[in-house]
């Protein structure tokens, strides 16, 4: 092993070939760090490439996060490099847009296994090192849909509460143990999330959007000050967050589901 890492933190990020992904492992670059990144698509070499030019050492992993061998690889090629990560940003996720029992169960349960079931997997193979180290970082990839019930993309806003809720356990069970836990809520953001969801024919899918590098940036610092969560991105995601924390959660839905709605049901 060469010396020059020694001193230079390790970031890994999943989720990483575009969108809040992409500009996380960048952010990440450009305040020193080395990167794993993966994705399960072979846009991760793309993505590799491009991040070789803001950072030093970059290691592009592609593995299917949404299986147990999946996870196991990403995790092998990190105990291999030999390093430990200083901070992982736990961000690959998919949506499903539409009426719950309308869409393919396959497309939910899929959700399921990668956005909660490989979240949940690849922490609990971090955290031991972390810990046995008195360091580290998580930030997980939430959303503001975490805040509410979401009519139209029903499992994938459960999932995104199931990692709000998750990662504010976590905190608090290692406040004592030097590893810091962040939730990032995002709103609707400028990637392909709306295209892969089915969810462009709704009113969110054709509103205007945040940029993901504004969106990564938020994560990356209130991951850096040790900020259990941050509402990123418009003020207008603030105030539906606020929003959903004083009305009755069937109003709530109400009021995520006039905006997924696919406007074709009308």
């Amino acid at each position: 092993m060469t010396d020059h890492h020694d001193e230079r933190p390790l970031a890994l990020i999943t989720g990483a070939s575009s969108g809040i992904g992409l500009e996380l492992a960048r952010v990440f670059a450009e305040n020193g760090f080395d990167l794993v990144i993966a994705a399960e698509d072979q846009a991760i070499e793309t993505a590799a490439t491009e991040l070789r030019s803001v950072a030093r050492d970059v290691q592009p992993v592609q593995a299917d996060l949404a299986t147990t061998s999946g996870v196991q690889t990403l995790y092998d090629t990190v105990r291999l490099s030999g390093r430990p990560v200083d901070s992982a940003a736990i961000n690959a996720g998919v949506g499903v847009g539409g009426r719950f029992h309308e869409t393919p169960l396959e497309a939910h349960l899929d959700l399921i296994a990668l956005n909660v079931t490989g979240a949940v997997h690849l922490t609990r193979l971090l955290l031991p090192e972390m810990v046995q180290r008195q360091h580290g970082r998580l930030l997980f990839t939430s959303s503001i849909a975490a805040a509410m019930p979401g009519p139209y993309e029903s499992t994938y806003a459960a999932s995104k509460a199931f990692l709000y809720s998750f990662s504010l356990a976590l905190r608090n069970e290692l406040k004592d143990e030097g590893v810091t836990v962040t939730a990032l809520m995002p709103g609707p953001t400028e990637t392909n999330f709306f295209e892969r969801a089915d969810l462009t024919d709704s009113k969110v899918g054709q509103a205007k959007k945040d940029d993901p590098a504004e969106v990564a940036r938020d994560g990356y610092e209130a991951l850096m000050k040790g900020e259990d969560h941050v509402v990123a991105g418009s003020f207008k995601n603030k105030a539906q967050v606020a929003a959903a924390g004083v009305l009755p959660d069937t109003a709530a839905a109400a009021m995520h589901g006039s905006m997924a709605k696919p406007r074709s049901s009308d």
